[in-house]
Order: structure tokens, then C-alpha cells, then sequence
């Protein structure tokens, strides 16, 4: 079908290939008569809706006529948002981003545009139409760079979190860049900006620009809740203000932990267990509070095993079993602590069908990132990898050896491959001679 041929002229054709005069057609489209009589005259245009009708009935699939729809009457005319608008829904809809952007930056010069176009990427990001966004996204900011807008801020922050992927070192860059525009968000969108980029470095075990962002969040939530526990009104909040608080204590817990200052690690799990000063006495706070002492709790065992504490082994175990939802990273942690200690776990691990926890885990939730979860599957296989060949199970050893390595390709996480080969290069000598096929293989992979 010829693009120099006009929408109009296709419709008319199409009547008489059917043998369908103009009440017929309109019945079947569900256009008033005279509406379609001046569309097909060529002395009205169609709308989208209109379009996408009219494309079903003809048994086309929807879209294919967005192109000849840009040429005739997006690029054909004056700027008219409400014929815009819905046509950039139609193309994030039917996948054609190329006409997207090309209708986009059609609007770029003219700033009133711009809370426009932010609006449908906000529609577009929400309903998981997320390469469409970014294009309006990246749009938008390039149109207000020199504004220092909250609305750039905005973007660079929708940009972001829509661009999180499991390359793990595209995502520190990123992260690097946005920081230097969390200062220009709201007040309140810049908790939920630092706790995603704490997240984002806690995935990604940047330890030290964790404890900043932390610090950071903390006190700036406590700022705001010293100034009122309540948001401002008209402010769609994320979570109850106190638990940006309670959050950044637990953040800064992990990263004492992570020091092996469980003196310290103790102290801030007990601030983020003693919520007595939380003002809000609602459901939703009752509820967080709960979630944070049962992760306090949990913290307290894991903190005490990490410090070679076997006393609360039995008692975290039981926990352990009791908490579905946590049980790769419970027995992540006590992996852990058999290999620092030198424990034996057998027993406990017989209990577990780990693939399946593996599996399980990979499954996205409201708690956990997917870089988070990333992170933890290649310190469980590491971790579980170390415990087999350090005890003489090649077979289990190399297996897990290659599901990490898998796992540090995918995300492409240099450091995980380098602490690979470190491993295969220790037990070189004593090892399953397959070792030595998949340490060359490595070794031209993370060259």
C-alpha cells in the first residue's frame, strides 16, 4: 500500500471493493454519516480513535496506517495536543517508538509542551510502557536542560530507575549521574530518591557511597519528621515518613556489618527495633513497625552469627523455616558463617531444595530490587561454590562455580568473575579437570 496514497483515498477504495455505500460504512465504523462524509471528502481529518475503528473493521492491524496519520495530520498542521496526545498513546501501544520520537521531537521547541509530554511518560511509565517513557523522558529533559527544573530533576530520576538493568556497572554510572540531581527534587521525593539509590549501591556493594546516601536519607527524613509526621497535603505518598528513618538505620546497620563492627551493626538494628517515638498510630504504621522488628529480630541472630556466635544457629534455623519469604538469604547468611568459621552445615542444608529457593528468589516483590536480588544470588552460589570445594564436593563445588559465573556475565559484574577465577586458580591443582575448561572460558569472557 502506496504512503503517497491518502487515508481518505484508501477508505474509498476499500468502500467500493466491499460494495458499501456511505450510511453502511458509518454503521460499521461507528462514525456519524456526515462526520465520515467530510473525512472522506478530505475537508476533515480523523482522530486516533476514529483511525483505529475504522483500521479494525478494514481486518488491518492496528497502527498500520499511523505513518500516512503522522505525514496528513501531525506533521501536516499547527501543533494540536489533542490530536497528539492520544496518538503518542497509540504508538507506545502498538510499539512504533521511531514515530513516537519523531512526533515528540516535533514539540521540543516550544516549552509549553513539556509538562505535557511529562504527564503521558508518568502514564506510560506506570502502565509498564517503559521504552516509550524514556523516549518522552529524555525529551523532556533535553527541552528543560537549561530550566534546572524540578521537572528535570524528575526525569533524570524517572531515567534512572527505568534504565536499572543488570549490567551492574552501567547501573553505578548511573546512579553517579543522578545524584547530582536528588537536590533538586522535592522534599519529599528525595527520600524516595536517596532510599532507591542506597538500594542501588547496597545491590551493587559500593559499601562507602552507601553509608553517604544512608546518612543523607536519615537525616533528611528526620528533618522533615521533626517538622511534622504528616505530609504536606496534596502529596501522594510512598510510605509513612517515619520509615525513611527507621530504613536508613537498617541500611546503615548492613554497612557496619559489612565493616565487621558488630558492636555497632547492633546499635543501629536496636534503633530501627525501638519505635516507640513514632508519632502515627494507624494501620499502615502499625504494620511497618511490625515488619521492622521482625527484620531487627532476624538482624540480631544474623549479626551474632557473622560475629562466630553457633548459640543462636538453632533458633535462626527455626526462624529460618517459619519465613518463607526470607529463606535463600537466611541460609545465604549461615553459608556464610560456615565458611568463615569452618562449620559444618550439611545437615541444614539437606533440608532445602535450593534450586528451587533459587528460582523462587528471582521472583520480583515489593522488598527487593532486582538488582538486590541479582546481588544475592551471586553471593549464595559464591558462598555455596567456596563451602563445597573447601570440603572436597568438586561436583557440587563446580556446579554452583558455573551458575555464579553465569550469573557475573549476565550482570556483568567484573569484580564476581575476577573472585571466580581467584577461586579456580586456589584449588587448581586438586580440582574436577573440568575447572580448568571453564576458567579458560572465563578468562576470554571478562577480557
Amino acid at each position: 500500500m502506496s504512503r503517497t496514497t491518502t487515508i481518505s483515498a484508501i477508505l474509498n477504495d476499500f468502500m467500493n471493493q466491499e460494495g458499501l455505500n456511505l450510511r453502511q460504512f458509518a454503521e460499521k465504523v461507528d462514525i456519524n454519516i456526515g462526520s465520515l462524509s467530510n473525512i472522506l471528502n478530505e475537508n476533515r481529518t480523523l482522530n486516533i480513535g476514529q483511525l483505529d475503528r475504522i483500521t479494525e473493521v478494514m481486518g488491518l492491524p492496528k497502527g498500520c496506517f499511523y505513518n500516512q496519520y503522522y505525514d496528513e495530520v501531525i506533521a501536516g498542521s499547527p501543533p494540536n495536543w489533542r490530536k497528539i496526545k492520544p496518538f503518542l498513546y497509540g504508538c507506545a501501544e502498538v510499539g512504533n517508538l521511531d514515530l513516537l520520537l519523531k512526533t515528540v521531537q516535533q514539540l521540543l521547541d516550544n516549552l509549553i509542551y513539556s509538562p505535557h509530554l511529562f504527564e503521558v511518560a508518568e502514564d506510560l511509565n506506570k502502565n509498564e510502557k517503559k521504552e516509550a517513557a524514556i523516549i518522552l523522558y529524555e525529551n523532556v529533559a533535553l527541552s528543560e536542560r537549561n530550566q534546572h527544573s524540578e521537572r528535570l530533576a524528575l526525569c533524570q530520576y524517572r531515567l534512572f530507575m527505568c534504565e536499572l538493568e543488570n549490567n551492574q556497572e552501567k547501573n553505578y554510572q548511573g546512579a553517579l549521574q543522578f545524584e547530582l540531581f536528588v537536590d533538586r527534587l522535592g522534599e519529599y521525593d528525595q527520600l524516595e530518591a536517596l532510599k532507591d539509590l542506597a538500594n542501588t549501591y547496597r545491590g551493587l556493594s559500593r559499601w562507602n557511597k552507601l553509608e553517604e546516601i544512608a546518612e543523607r536519607l536519615r537525616q533528611k527524613a528526620q528533618f522533615l519528621y521533626q517538622k511534622s509526621p504528616k505530609y504536606a497535603s496534596g502529596y501522594k505518598s510512598y510510605r509513612p515518613l517515619f520509615t525513611y528513618i527507621a530504613y536508613a538505620n537498617l541500611l546503615l546497620g548492613d554497612v557496619h556489618e559489612n565493616k565487621r563492627d558488630y558492636e555497632k551493626t547492633l546499635q543501629y538494628i536496636q534503633l530501627y527495633n525501638d519505635l516507640d517515638w513514632v508519632k502515627e498510630q494507624d494501620e499502615e504504621a502499625e504494620q511497618w513497625k511490625e515488619k521492622f522488628q521482625e527484620w531487627a529480630k532476624m538482624n540480631i541472630m544474623v549479626t551474632k552469627l557473622a560475629a562466630g556466635d553457633p548459640s543462636v544457629l538453632t533458633d535462626y534455623v527455626t526462624y529460618m523455616e517459619s519465613n518463607h519469604d526470607e529463606v535463600l538469604l537466611s541460609l545465604l547468611n549461615i553459608v556464610e558463617f560456615a565458611n568463615r568459621y569452618h562449620f559444618n552445615i550439611d545437615d541444614i542444608l539437606r533440608r532445602f531444595d535450593i534450586p528451587s529457593l533459587i528460582i523462587k528468589h528471582k521472583s520480583p516483590n515489593n522488598v527487593y530490587t532486582r538488582q538486590i536480588i541479582e546481588g544475592h544470588l551471586a553471593r549464595f552460589n559464591n558462598e555455596l561454590a567456596s563451602y563445597y570445594l573447601n570440603k572436597g564436593g568438586y561436583r557440587d563445588g563446580l556446579n554452583y562455580l558455573l551458575n555464579n559465573l553465569d550469573n557475573s556475565i549476565f550482570i556483568s559484574e567484573k569484580h564476581g568473575i575476577f573472585r571466580l577465577l581467584s577461586q579456580y586458580h586456589l584449588s587448581y591443582n586438586h580440582q574436577h579437570p573440568g575447572i580448568k575448561i571453564i576458567s579458560n572460558n572465563a578468562k576470554e569472557t571478562s577480557s
